[in-house]
């Protein structure tokens, strides 16, 4: 319960911040509701399933997700409050002391996606290339969100993986796997991932 609170309240504040340098004081009331709202999705969702263990590592997990990775922490609860605004449910036992939001249903039956400390779709034979991802916001901080989109958009437009692309096995014939198995694969994030855990598509 403490640490759905504790998160609450970071996030909270730190949108209110945000709103502050962004509108003075609209933008800090607007950004306090914002943060209220999500902060309290994600906080509610932190203290019921029981994400932060008590011990050491669970209090080392909690503090570096709500300073030095809060941006991460933030969108993910974002994203989280989508998901269960579209129905979707916690994965309790799998979320249980664990340091991250499980949720059963993904955004597709084929991917499992995770942002900041929200995993949605995931099963025990991903579950490592998720926590990967997890571990790398957790790493870089701040830096994260902005490094990734960096790749997607140089990656898109400067194909520069079609260069060591394995074009027998995966060939690029269509507009579609031009991301899906050309893009999307070769980012930085998602091809360390593929390495502890997974087969990128093919």
């Amino acid at each position: 319960m403490v640490f759905g609170i504790l998160s609450a309240a970071i996030q909270v504040g730190f949108a209110a911040l945000l709103g502050f340098l962004a509108g003075g004081s609209i933008g800090l009331l607007i950004g306090a509701v914002v943060g209220l709202v999500v902060g309290a999705v994600f906080g509610w969702s932190v203290a019921s399933a029981g994400v932060y263990a008590s011990d050491a590592r669970g209090i080392f997990l909690f503090v570096v997700d709500h300073t030095w990775s809060l941006l991460n922490t933030v969108v993910g609860a974002i994203y989280l409050t989508v998901h269960l605004i579209f129905g979707h449910s916690l994965d309790r036992p799998t979320s249980l002391n664990s340091g991250r939001v499980s949720v059963v249903e993904g955004v597709s039956p084929r991917y499992a996606t995770t942002i900041g400390t929200v995993c949605a779709g995931s099963s025990s034979g991903i579950q490592r290339h998720e926590d990967v991802h997890i571990f790398q916001g957790r790493l870089l901080g701040p830096l994260y969100i902005p490094l990734v989109l960096a790749n997607y958009v140089l990656f898109t437009i400067a194909p520069v993986w079609l260069l060591y692309h394995d074009h027998t096995n995966a060939p690029i014939n269509r507009f579609t796997r031009y991301f899906e198995i050309g893009v999307y694969p070769h980012v930085w994030n998602e091809a360390i991932a593929y390495r502890v855990q997974g087969t990128p598509p093919r």
